[in-house]
């Protein structure tokens, strides 16, 4: 018997939650991609009350979101009664931001008397930690770069609109969207070269002001340093603390390959 739900969505994080906590029970969802391995317990987001009832059975008291989700399209003939129950909340939080039904997802689980913990609450060592992680010391105009960035990203906090940012010597090359930090960098390596004046550039990732770090926490891997490589970028700056790092030797690996610095600041 465990106390502890692996809610798990696509990506790294949940994988590395369950090799983590093995005893966990491991949840996925109908129509999201994941990556996780038996046993497992699939489950509609349109039929919550029954993940609820199944969660409560086996005993869980704590559920962690982890991975990548993205909106679900609801079927209308599959609503249980709880979700019927609970349609004009959710139908007023999608109207907002990502951060609206996060908050309203936290807010149902405890209500059902279940607490939401973070995966930095059970992966302490997977947040970036303060100074230069990888790479070397980053210039003064770089540092410039991700000042600028950082603050970008404090300005649009409010909007909930992203969590990373691109700036090279002072122009702004790109804010992260809905459509991600890959997407973005894509973007960044697509300008043309007479408007970026030339190679460079650093990528800031941080979390939104107030954001519950429970849920969404930005991340890195390995992919993003190749992607912002491949962009022309120079280096990536986080938000100590708040910023994870997914599969750090693979990460820090690609790091080396590419010559990006990696550097966590209070931001």
């Amino acid at each position: 018997m465990t106390d502890l739900a692996i809610l798990s969505g696509a990506g790294a994080l949940p994988v590395m939650l369950a090799e983590a906590h093995p005893e966990a029970i491991h949840v996925v969802f109908h129509g999201v991609d994941n990556a996780m391995t038996a046993p497992l317990a699939e489950h509609r987001f349109e039929k919550l009350g029954t993940l609820f009832e199944d969660l409560k059975a086996q005993g869980v008291t704590r559920v962690v979101l982890a991975g990548a989700m993205s909106r679900p399209a609801l079927d209308p003939a599959q609503l249980d009664p709880f979700m019927m129950q609970l349609a004009p909340r959710l139908m007023a939080a999608m109207q907002g931001g990502d951060d609206a039904i996060l908050r309203l997802i936290i807010a149902v689980f405890e209500e059902q008397g279940f607490s939401v913990v973070g995966a930095h609450e059970l992966l302490p060592q997977i947040t970036a930690e303060d100074g230069v992680i990888a790479g070397a010391e980053p210039s003064k105009a770089q540092l410039a770069d991700a000042s600028r960035a950082a603050d970008i990203l404090l300005a649009l906090s409010p909007l909930d609109v992203g969590q990373g940012a691109v700036v090279a010597g002072g122009l702004v090359l790109g804010i992260e969207t809905l459509q991600g930090t890959d997407a973005l960098l894509r973007f960044v390596g697509d300008t043309p070269a007479h408007l970026r004046r030339g190679q460079g550039g650093v990528l800031v990732k941080a979390p939104k002001r107030g954001q519950d770090l429970r849920v969404d926490m930005p991340a890195i891997g390995p992919e993003t340093v190749r992607n912002a490589a491949a962009a022309g970028l120079e280096g990536i700056m986080v938000s100590a603390g708040k910023v994870l790092v997914l599969d750090r030797p693979a990460t820090l690996q690609a790091l080396e390959e590419t010559g990006l610095f990696l550097m966590a600041r209070v931001l």
